[in-house]
């Protein structure tokens, strides 16, 4: 039997609620569960169940998992928006504007800690395959960071490290969100790392199209300021890609920006977007999105469960291609 989204998001929610996070020093645990109540979309947990789902019917097998992705999830934002010095989350203040800088690193490193004794909770015969997936994802989040951050220093990243970047920092994890629902349902290793081929396209998708909102989005609906990016000159893939494709007085104009220590906000951001838009950018992005969702469809062909069961993923799939936050 397929569960509905809604029940699995359901389930997801409510295991998150009734998580023993009411400790001492309430100073540690209280922005983990500031973090954790802000919702989110819960794309990586559902997508662990949805994953096992098409193999079995107890999704429960995979509940521990799909919680443990999701705590390591908040936790990579709490450091995130500190060192990207984001104010707001999920249209609310980050943690490290919340309580403070101090804060936000120690809750982010207690609630590592939580999603490790949750992967520990998955079923006994998956568990040291489950665990090498885990880590090797989280190094592998912690390596595109770094290189995120690597990135920030210079002004000639391609748009192929930019992928490459990309796909550490953020398609792996929906990698293994699906490949661990696999794992908990044992399912074959065929079909565990079709799913996982499945995640890491749409998590490059994912990644474009969060590019791509915070330029053309809404700011009511996307959760945050528009133009972050732009303001911290982040080597996003619009801004590589406009470097690579300006002529010499678009790039001047983008390099005085680049450059440019004081500035007036808006003034920037309207500056940079007529470039963008001058040099088709949107639609260049939204063409290499869909390649990798196409590649992400083609891999979920591929696994050996009947078509109608794929459904819920298909649908997931293209919601996310299409999103507005």
């Amino acid at each position: 039997m397929t569960h509905s989204t809604e029940k699995l998001i359901n389930m997801i929610e409510n295991k998150i609620s009734s998580l023993p996070l009411n400790q001492e020093p309430q100073t540690l645990f209280e922005p983990i569960q500031y973090i954790l109540s802000l919702g989110g979309k819960r794309i990586r947990p559902l997508l662990t169940l949805m994953a096992s789902n098409l193999f079995s019917d107890d999704t429960e097998a995979a509940l521990n998992a799909a919680i443990a992705i999701e705590v390591f999830h908040n936790f990579t934002l709490l450091h995130d928006d500190l060192m990207d010095k984001s104010d707001m989350r999920r249209g609310k203040q980050t943690v490290h504007k919340k309580w403070n800088p101090n804060t936000a690193i120690l809750s982010g490193d207690a609630m590592l800690i939580e999603a490790y004794k949750y992967i520990a909770k998955v079923p006994v015969d998956v568990l040291p395959e489950a665990l090498n997936l885990f880590t090797q994802t989280s190094m592998e989040v912690c390596q595109g960071q770094q290189y995120d951050m690597d990135f920030e220093e210079r002004d000639d990243v391609s748009v192929e490290e930019y992928i490459a970047m990309i796909r550490l920092k953020t398609a792996v994890l929906v990698g293994c969100s699906l490949k661990m629902g696999a794992l908990a349902a044992n399912s074959s290793k065929q079909d565990a790392d079709y799913l996982y081929d499945f995640g890491i396209n749409i998590g490059l998708a994912f990644q474009l199209k969060d590019d791509l909102l915070d330029v053309y989005g809404e700011t009511a609906k996307f959760g945050k300021k528009l133009g972050g990016d732009i303001l911290n000159n982040k080597k996003t893939f619009l801004l590589i890609k406009a470097l690579e494709l300006s002529n010499k007085d678009q790039n001047e104009e983008l390099n005085k920006w680049i450059s440019l220590e004081k500035f007036d906000n808006d003034e920037k951001i309207n500056a940079v977007k007529n470039i963008y838009n001058e040099l088709n950018l949107k639609s260049i992005a939204e063409s290499l999105m869909k390649k990798y969702y196409l590649a992400a469809l083609n891999s979920l062909s591929a696994v050996s469960v009947a078509d109608n069961k794929k459904t819920e993923l298909t649908n997931l799939a293209e919601s996310l291609m299409y999103r507005e936050l």
